[in-house]
């Protein structure tokens, strides 16, 4: 790299606004959205879909509630003519979704281009042509009037063939390509030269899209060139102002966020972010940003899962483990400290969710809106916390550990973890608390417990194993535990107390009716825990106080 790197790059020029809106203003509703998978995604892709992966991603994209695609660039190839033929002749599409095309402007290419669209219901047809002063020079070696000729012959080759679509309903879009990198006040200019041929009118509009082509500046950049162009445009009435955005720079979001603060009424992108280079605007995290702030997207993501598995079989990509939303580890928490935070939220939206709105920490909306599941949210490795452990064997298993026994097993879970080092399951750290618990049997072991009441007082018979070899006790107490706690005691075996102790009945999956856990303190001070399983509860709080003394005994 550079040392002095202005030596070789220089930074774009600001916008000549005065008095820019846009930062003040807030987003209220979802715009129009125009899905672009089936041309910028497709072609962007090293094996471009066939005919059958476009049909099944179209049919996606409608149950999406996309109202307009654009299924591709029908003069480029065969195989991008007939799929666009077959939508037509199957009527494929339903009749509220408009079929967008893309054309360049060229007679043979409009001229094929209109083949494709005959007995079209709806549908959107696209010209383009490149604009920044880099194309100009470059690519065309053309002055900015000779470019203005090419949009303008373009825009009139159409106009001119629009009575072969006769019963169709449609509408014209032209796209100033590299408008980002273009001044704009040669996109204004070639943009009105466009509208003087296809005269649009409030009534019958026509779009003008925008594209950020290649990011070369700060999205508030294209906020202020998108600002300039509603401001200072010629019938602004008569326009529908649509965006297009890549991410170069890692902020196609961002700028399409801040492109519709600054007027924009529409927005093209792909699922995910498919496309040229760094690909384009992530119409999935656009549209669930809305959602998180309570606007209606207009849009349908309720099966994630389901549709991420479509776009990856069609496509051949994959969507990041990190992809906002639909990344398969988005709504999961490693840290401890996040696993806690999650897990206590949760509790929260449980019990009050129908009287407040979503406000659970780290989770930006409820992973069921989406189709996610709960189990997803945590998972626990080296750096989990006592929080992770705790949600998963409560949230798989029923197991509701008490916080301070959480406190206790969860470094002893994740010292295991770390041996392993790797992510572990539900089933493994509830097979984790059993050999640590519940299958602690030495050197005490139960073999029978039997109790009496009498005059108010409970008196206890029991049959233990001390490392194989048999132990009588008998106590007196208020309660079953109380008599065996006695019995320990008179017995000159241990003096202990119990401190704590709770117990729940597992899910109906268990093959054991009830746990019990309970917390002993031995007369040197020293606390543990134990746990006990059984179909009795007075008998799984017996075999967790065994629990408790063989762990302090270790």
């Amino acid at each position: 790299m550079l040392t002095e790197p202005s030596t070789k790059y220089k930074a774009f020029p600001p916008v000549p606004l005065a008095v820019r809106q846009w930062p003040s203003r807030t987003l209220v509703r979802a715009p129009i959205w125009c899905s672009v998978d089936l041309r910028d995604g497709n072609q962007a892709l090293a094996i471009p879909m066939n005919v059958s992966q476009k049909l099944e991603l179209f049919q996606t994209l409608v149950k999406c509630g996309f109202k307009e695609i654009e299924v591709g660039f029908p003069s480029a190839s065969n195989t991008e003519f007939t799929f666009n033929r077959r939508l037509i002749e199957e009527r494929r599409a339903p009749e509220d979704v408009w079929l967008q095309v893309l054309v360049q402007a060229r007679e043979d290419l409009i001229e094929r281009t209109f083949d494709s669209l005959v007995g079209a219901k709806k549908t959107i047809i696209h010209l383009y042509n490149s604009t920044s002063p880099a194309q100009r020079r470059v690519v065309f070696g053309m002055s900015p009037k000779e470019i203005i000729g090419v949009a303008v012959r373009g825009a009139r080759l159409i106009k001119e063939r629009l009575q072969r679509l006769k019963g169709a309903e449609v509408m014209l879009q032209y796209s100033p390509e590299s408008f980002s990198g273009t001044e704009v006040e040669f996109a204004k200019e070639i943009s009105e030269a466009v509208m003087d041929v296809w005269q649009p009118t409030p009534e019958r509009k026509m779009i003008l899209n925008l594209p950020d082509t290649v990011e070369v500046a700060m999205p508030n950049v294209y906020a202020d060139q998108i600002e300039w162009i509603c401001s200072n445009i010629k019938n602004r009435d008569s326009l529908i102002i649509s965006l297009h955005t890549h991410n170069d720079r890692c902020t196609g979001v961002a700028a399409t966020e801040l492109g519709l603060l600054a007027g924009a009424d529409r927005v093209e992108g792909t699922l995910f972010g498919n496309g040229e280079r760094t690909g384009n605007l992530d119409i999935v995290t656009v549209a669930l940003n809305l959602y998180m702030h309570g606007i209606d997207p207009k849009l349908r993501f309720d099966d994630m899962n389901a549709l991420r598995e479509v776009y990856e079989r069609c496509t051949g990509m994959s969507v990041p483990l990190r992809h906002p939303y639909a990344g398969e580890l988005v709504f999961t928490a490693f840290s401890g400290s996040h696993q806690d935070a999650i897990k206590k939220g949760l509790n929260e939206w449980a019990k009050n969710g129908r009287d407040r709105h979503w406000d659970v920490p780290y989770l930006t909306i409820d992973p069921t809106d989406i189709g996610r599941e709960y189990r997803e949210v945590i998972r626990v490795n080296s750096q989990s916390g006592k929080g992770g452990v705790a949600y998963l064997l409560e949230s798989e298993y029923g197991i509701e550990l008490p916080k301070e026994l959480q406190r206790e097993f969860g470094p002893i879970a994740n010292d295991e973890v770390d041996r392993l080092g790797r992510e572990v399951s539900a089933a493994e750290l509830k097979g984790m608390f059993w050999r640590e618990y519940i299958e602690r049997t030495a050197p005490w072991q139960l073999q029978s417990f039997e109790t009496e009441s009498r005059n108010g007082a409970v008196r206890c018979r029991s049959t233990l194993l001390r490392d194989g070899q048999p132990v009588q006790l008998s106590g007196e107490g208020n309660g079953p535990l109380a008599a065996l706690v006695h019995g320990f005691g008179a017995a000159g075996l241990l003096r202990f107390e119990i401190t704590a102790y709770s117990e729940h009945a597992l899910s109906a999956s268990e093959e054991a009716a009830a746990i019990a856990y309970i917390q002993i303190k031995r007369a040197d001070g020293q606390s543990r825990w134990g746990a006990g399983v059984d179909t009795n509860i007075e008998l799984a709080s017996v075999r967790a106080v065994l629990s408790a003394i063989n762990r302090s005994e270790a």
